[in-house]
């Protein structure tokens, strides 16, 4: 995320991003019940992207919120994910809503993606999982706006996931964008390619309750003239935690907060990031 930059750059980080959490029954000693693995806290999504499919019959609905610094802008983002008949294979739709504050644009929705991932290794009770995103960039937002980046586009997101102990899980993130023709407010149009590295390290404290570091590093692309672009780059270390509220129905609601901080080329930017997700079984209703 490009804090202090416009939600149009700050699309690209949370479109990439998941991480994944577990629980654990009394502190970093203490070994999960059987009861405790199966409401593990495995695939919801703050800036690193975690390698866990969605399980057979079991969809998401995941909530992102972010308020930028001093511009007071600030991005939406909506996810839901869906398997394909197993855990091998997943598709998901992200949509978002941003505002570029003192940018001068208007509120409205930014660019969408329909993602598609294969689980490749891992999902299961194995310490290490892959599972490579393609995803499909679709310019619904106004360029114009500063929403969105005017052109069809494609990101490649390869997450690894890997479970240190009981207690410590890393996220390893590695990807990028190609979008041919992006387009800039004036209206000029060049190809824009950015690059992500992400790594998050999860602590896996109480049963309903992690604490979470990330590290994410881009490097972006920005139209500035015909067939001309800047580059710049931006990295965030972003501390957090999540709990899990676990319904009888098998619904899961997992609320989150962190605080992203800027470092390096990113120092002194500031946000902070709200996060809310069900999960829950379809094909019937969740209880309350």
């Amino acid at each position: 995320m490009r804090m202090g930059m416009s939600p149009r750059l700050s699309v690209g980080i949370l479109m990439w991003g998941a991480l994944s959490l577990a629980e654990s029954e009394s502190g970093f000693t203490a070994e999960p019940t059987p009861a405790e693995e199966e409401s593990l806290i495995r695939d919801n999504s703050f800036l690193v992207e975690e390698a866990y499919n969605q399980d057979a019959g079991i969809v998401q609905e995941i909530n992102n919120f972010i308020a930028l610094g001093p511009k007071r802008d600030w991005l939406y983002v909506f996810v839901q994910e869906w398997p394909l008949g197993g855990i091998k294979n997943q598709l998901s739709y992200t949509i978002t809503l941003t505002d570029p504050g003192n940018e001068g644009g208007d509120t409205g929705f930014g660019d969408t993606l329909v993602n598609y991932r294969y689980q490749v290794a891992g999902g299961g009770p194995q310490r290490v999982a892959f599972a490579p995103r393609v995803s499909l960039v679709i310019p619904t937002g106004d360029e114009k706006e500063d929403r969105g980046q005017g052109a069809f586009g494609i990101l490649v997101s390869l997450p690894m996931s890997v479970d240190f102990t009981k207690r410590l899980v890393g996220h390893s993130n590695a990807g990028g964008a190609y979008i041919p023709s992006a387009k800039n407010a004036a209206g000029d149009k060049a190809d824009v390619t950015d690059y992500f590295l992400g790594q998050s390290l999860v602590w896996l404290v109480r049963p309903t309750f992690n604490a979470i570091l990330e590290a994410v590093y881009t490097w972006e692309e920005e139209v500035t003239g015909p067939g001309t672009t800047e580059r710049s780059s931006s990295f965030v270390i972003n501390p957090g935690v999540r709990w899990a509220i676990n319904r009888p129905s098998g619904l899961q609601i997992v609320p989150g907060i962190c605080v992203p901080i800027g470092a390096g080329p990113s120092r002194g930017d500031e946000a902070i990031f709200l996060y809310l997700s069900f999960e829950h079984p379809f094909g019937r209703k969740s209880s309350p």
